[in-house]
């Protein structure tokens, strides 16, 4: 088995027919786990929408109108700090045995270590009940609402009952939904955010493979810069934007019109990224495709390469990197200091027999090819005028080594500049998200507050979250230059074409976040009318007059009763 990436010419153990047809090596049906997985996917997103829906009105309805944009920030923030937690949960519970009640025989270094991944369902499902517990004892109104309502009629306005103190039925939700179909700011602050997240939902998914392409990273260090220096930019963006909001209360017009400026700076910012790739690694990919298509057809081509797996190795000059040790026609190998180092290899020139054919008498005549032409053994720079001495003498300038790994490429600059930008954006584009949830929920009235939050995420489902990843995912793939191959079929990508990559995913994705800047164009001229705090009633609520109301009860149907004995507001806030 130690030949499984190596070249096997002129040997008679080639294993690819045989992982093929071993019988015990079939692939095995894992449709169960995986509906069970789905299932609880699918539970988990009613749960979820719910709570973000229902809850956010709730909390919107019951608090001043001039503290909900902080209280939304803090929610977010918390939100976004919640997969941060989770990782570092899963981290610890992936250390611990998949069945902690046996010993196993291995480390959890070990790539057959099995992590107990099941355990943090049960710690967190179990946090969930208690919280959900805790909620449901919540009334159904809080006294807050009760008196804003109170106070509205005695001043003779009209007061809309929220959907929640409403019998539901079909026809009204269809109503409803009518009612936010011909809402003008609405669709058009929804439409921008979709267009806006459309285009930036592959740089949240996809970010991490992005960079190892793109800068040769490894994956830890791009998970690191992508979840957690990612994380603190937005959560800093998010609660400074909040907070900022509830001092300063900007009309409707200044909030969408710093949606506009967002949307800019993410349409510029992601036509840069085109910009910012590293040109040793991009050279590197093209190295690798060019020794896998024409090297295959001379120094490795019976080496029966096409089932080893993606393990590059580096030429001892450090100038080429090849697919595998296969790929480099490399026969055997070597430990030296705990390093694998393989040796007789036919794609890579011997650094001896380098030295003899630049130092020989005869190399004159053929010193209009390089080293890398002896190594694909490249007929056509061998003619009548080459001295007969050297191509007897040819083999001797082939059967160098190779180390693991790729070689080394220096993209620190331009990843650092890259990590800069997205850090800037990431900041810019939180410190949206309040202000495009406080035009969504004030340009509806009361009464369809909660089914607008509903039908929105309804329309991210459909046309962002399902589409998007697809869409990309088809984007990146089909810049792929090198694919694996198994048995059945077609393996996982290899080896990806950085420049390509980089151009035509970050224009896709600029093409959908223009397209949603003008739709925040949009609703910022429809917005000239809407008032987003009503700062007048929240900051004359607290005479004496009303801190009176406040000492009431609710009747089961909703209006106020006869009143009770409770602290006094400016205590109870």
């Amino acid at each position: 088995m130690k030949r499984k990436t190596l070249c096997r010419a002129g040997f008679n153990d080639s294993l690819a027919g045989a992982e093929c047809y071993s019988p015990g090596n079939t692939e095995e049906s894992g449709i169960a786990p995986a509906f069970l997985l789905f299932l609880a996917q699918f539970i988990s997103g009613i749960g979820g929408s719910l709570y973000y829906t229902l809850g956010t009105s709730y909390m919107d309805d019951n608090i001043k109108r001039s503290k909900t944009p902080a209280l939304v920030s803090v929610t977010y923030f918390m939100k976004m700090l919640g997969p941060a937690v989770g990782y570092s949960l899963a981290s610890f519970f992936l250390k611990v045995y998949i069945a902690p009640d046996l010993t196993p025989s291995i480390t959890n270094t070990d790539p057959r270590w099995l992590g107990a991944w099941w355990a943090g369902w049960a710690v967190l499902g179990s946090l969930l009940l208690f919280m959900a517990f805790l909620i449901s004892m919540f009334p159904q109104t809080m006294p807050r609402t009760i008196i804003r309502r109170r106070e509205a009629r005695a001043r003779g306005e009209q007061v809309e009952q929220s959907a929640s103190s409403e019998k539901a039925s079909l026809s009204d939700m269809i109503d409803t939904v009518k009612r936010l179909l011909k809402n003008k700011i609405y669709m058009c602050n929804t439409l921008a955010a979709i267009f806006y997240m459309f285009g930036f939902m592959p740089f949240w998914m996809y970010t991490p493979k992005y960079i190892e392409v793109q800068y040769r990273v490894s994956a830890a260090r791009a998970s690191f810069f992508t979840g957690s220096v990612g994380l603190v930019f937005s959560a800093f963006g998010i609660l400074i934007s909040g907070f900022v909001i509830t001092k300063f209360k900007p009309t409707a017009r200044c909030l969408a019109m710093w949606n506009v400026f967002v949307s800019i700076i993410a349409v510029c910012a992601t036509i840069t990224y085109p910009f910012l790739g590293c040109n040793e690694s991009d050279m590197q990919s093209r190295q690798m495709v060019l020794h896998k298509d024409e090297v295959q057809q001379a120094c490795n081509l019976n080496c029966d390469c096409d089932f080893v797996k993606y393990s590059p190795v580096c030429s001892e000059d450090g100038q080429t990197t090849f697919i595998s040790a296969c790929h480099a026609g490399c026969r055997d190998f070597a430990m030296e200091d705990n390093k694998k180092i393989f040796t007789d290899c036919s794609c890579i020139p011997s650094p001896i027999g380098a030295a003899a054919f630049q130092l020989s008498e005869d190399s004159i005549e053929v010193s209009n090819f390089s080293v890398q032409d002896l190594a694909s053994n490249n007929d056509s720079v061998l003619t009548t005028s080459t001295p007969s001495s050297f191509i007897s003498n040819l083999p001797q300038f082939l059967g160098g080594r190779a180390f693991s790994g790729p070689c080394p490429v220096d993209c620190t600059a331009m990843f650092y500049s890259y990590i800069a930008l997205v850090c800037l954006l990431k900041f810019t584009g939180a410190s949206g998200r309040t202000s495009n949830f406080l035009v969504s929920v004030r340009c509806v009235s009361e009464r369809d507050k909660a089914t607008s939050l509903g039908f929105g995420m309804m329309l991210f489902s459909f046309f962002v979250f399902i589409p998007s990843p697809i869409i990309f995912g088809y984007i990146i793939d089909s810049t792929c230059v090198v694919w694996g191959k198994t048995c059945t079929r077609k393996g996982n990508c290899w080896l990806y074409e950085g420049e390509s990559m980089r151009y035509i995913m970050n224009f896709t994705a600029a093409v959908f976040v223009a397209i949603g800047t003008l739709f925040d164009v949009g609703t910022w001229y429809y917005v000239k009318n809407l008032q987003i705090f009503e700062a007048n009633r929240d900051e004359n609520m607290g005479t004496k007059e009303e801190r009176e109301l406040i000492n009431v009860q609710r009747a089961d149907n909703g209006e106020l009763a006869k009143p009770i004995k409770v602290a006094d507001r400016a205590d109870s806030e």
